[in-house]
């Protein structure tokens, strides 16, 4: 299933400037729409894929800047779809959060690249802050050299 980027746009009152577009990956789907739900509400662009062959299909067709993957999902696992991630779109931002992860996964999932590593339930505005982070380095990335 694929979905386009949206928010709420309730209220920019709650807004920190973050304009990139974030793609949830989750096989959790109450939690994934939910988690949306509260991202849109602070003016952040997200769309909601329910496993990893989703994600890296809309990953070529209309990349986000920032993921937000579970680890544990069927047929293609958080692991895989990270080190795809960074193979093929090394640009974008990954955060992984999962309830099922150990110090081991997290050591794994930094060494390939993830930006971010986060447990399962996740405080909204620890996550949003680490959202604004990643867009902090989005843009330098971007900045022109001089």
């Amino acid at each position: 299933m694929k979905q386009a980027y949206q928010t709420l746009n309730v209220s920019k009152k709650n807004s920190i400037e973050l304009s990139l577009k974030i793609l949830l990956v989750d096989d959790e789907k109450e939690f994934v729409l939910t988690l949306s739900e509260r991202l849109q509400i602070r003016d952040m662009w997200t769309a909601v894929v329910f496993d990893g062959k989703s994600a890296l299909d809309l990953i070529h067709t209309d990349a986000p800047e920032v993921m937000i993957i579970d680890l544990k999902m069927p047929v293609i696992d958080g692991i895989d779809v990270l080190k795809q991630v960074k193979q093929t779109k090394p640009e974008i931002e990954v955060i992984v959060l999962t309830g099922h992860g150990s110090e081991q996964d997290k050591k794994k999932c930094m060494g390939l690249g993830a930006f971010a590593y986060m447990q399962k339930p996740v405080d909204i505005d620890l996550l949003s802050k680490s959202l604004k982070k990643a867009l902090e380095k989005i843009k330098a990335n971007k900045s022109p050299v001089i």
